[in-house]
């Protein structure tokens, strides 16, 4: 696998909205690489995703559509390409893009994240000291939502297409090496699905399964 950049452009250009409009399983593959930035207090926060997960919509029992459209889902029956937080235990979120066209739900959880900028940030968001190792900022769904500052308030909905969005998806053509393929972990159904993606080998992916 190709050493990560610890760089990334200015002004880069997100990911267009086609990128997004296609299934989830596809799409939590081709998200693999891609760089999460986000833009907050004046600051610019980077972290490219090392692992995702697949929510396929309402025949997935998994997904959060499974039991058709509410207020708290409706962001995954909108255009594909924004951001569908929520939280879990009332305690953590996690951070979803929406796939396939309007009025058809899927979506893509955010797994881990590698830091790429404001790490020292991300290390403050998450209540850490200067010792503990950037691969343990974000190498969950929870701690990177925590070490980026994202919650649904503040979050939910927003167009990761777009240039002037807090939050936006960008390629800066890294080649990700080996990319493996295991059932989705932390569920109670369909866990038998292979939907859960990531980098080979990354130290920075969550603990099970590397």
């Amino acid at each position: 696998m190709n050493t990560p950049r610890s760089q990334v452009e200015e002004h880069p250009a997100p990911l267009p909205r086609s990128f997004f409009d296609a299934p989830p399983e596809f799409v939590a593959r081709a998200l693999l690489g891609k760089i999460l930035l986000r833009h907050s207090n004046k600051m610019r926060l980077a972290a490219r995703i090392v692992e995702t997960e697949a929510y396929l919509g309402e025949h997935d029992p998994a997904a959060h559509a499974a039991s058709g459209r509410t207020a708290r889902n409706a962001v995954l029956y909108g255009p594909p390409g924004h951001a569908y937080v929520y939280s879990i235990y009332g305690l953590h979120y996690c951070l979803n893009v929406s796939c396939l066209p309007a009025g058809v739900p899927g979506c893509v959880l955010l797994r881990a994240l590698e830091p790429l900028e404001g790490i020292g940030q991300m290390r403050q968001n998450r209540g850490l000291d200067a010792e503990v190792a950037p691969s343990l900022l974000a190498s969950g769904p929870g701690k990177l939502c925590q070490a980026l500052g994202i919650t649904r308030a503040a979050d939910n909905g927003l167009d990761l297409t777009s240039a002037d969005s807090p939050l936006s998806l960008v390629d800066d053509d890294f080649h990700c090496g080996e990319i493996r393929a295991t059932p989705r972990i932390g569920i109670r159904k369909a866990t038998e699905l292979p939907l859960r993606f990531f980098l080979a080998g990354h130290s920075c992916v969550s603990a099970r399964g590397r």
